[in-house]
């Protein structure tokens, strides 16, 4: 599974990042009678545009490294059925190299297109084909965390269940 996920999570977010990139530009698109705004942002900080420093890009790689090599380490301990854990990890691990690769090659920053969104309440940051897999990666990942503790955990007794004697 992690051998289809990453190369198209990696190809679709290039692919669209070069798109907006190269026609975007200072204009912006409207999907679906406006309700999806195309807009380029390049990134330079962390998640919702959060800065950390001057040169943020000293923090952010190899922070990123080091939470690779732990994602890394949970999808090898991960079990071959354990589809919901390998599928989320290869996601969050895919989304994550593809922005690791705008961070290195980049010095504008990750590249941002879709957005912002308007909820009504509040306007969603724009946001990356990565971002996408990363978040939905992590929303699985706390899915499966939460699955494997159930199982775990023993059944509680009906309220109207009568015990068994003992002895």
């Amino acid at each position: 599974m992690f051998g289809i996920i990453l190369p198209v999570v990696l190809v679709l977010d290039r692919m669209t990042k070069e798109w907006a990139e190269t026609s975007l530009g200072a204009r912006r698109i409207e999907l679906l009678d406006g309700l999806v705004p195309l807009t380029l942002a390049h990134n330079r900080g962390a998640a919702f545009g959060i800065e950390l420093g001057s040169n943020p890009r000293l923090f952010f790689i190899p922070i990123t490294i080091l939470a690779l090599i732990l994602l890394g380490a949970l999808l090898v301990q991960a079990g071959k059925r354990d589809y919901l854990r390998v599928l989320s990890l290869s996601l969050v691990i895919s989304g994550a190299l593809g922005n690791l690769y705008d961070r290195i090659t980049n010095a504008l920053g990750v590249v941002d297109f879709i957005g912002p969104i308007n909820l009504g309440f509040m306007h969603w940051p724009i946001f990356n084909v990565a971002d996408m897999a990363i978040t939905t990666g992590a929303v699985l990942l706390a899915l499966s965390f939460w699955m494997e503790e159930r199982v775990g955990e023993p059944e509680e007794p009906e309220a109207d269940a009568v015990p068994e004697p003992s002895g």
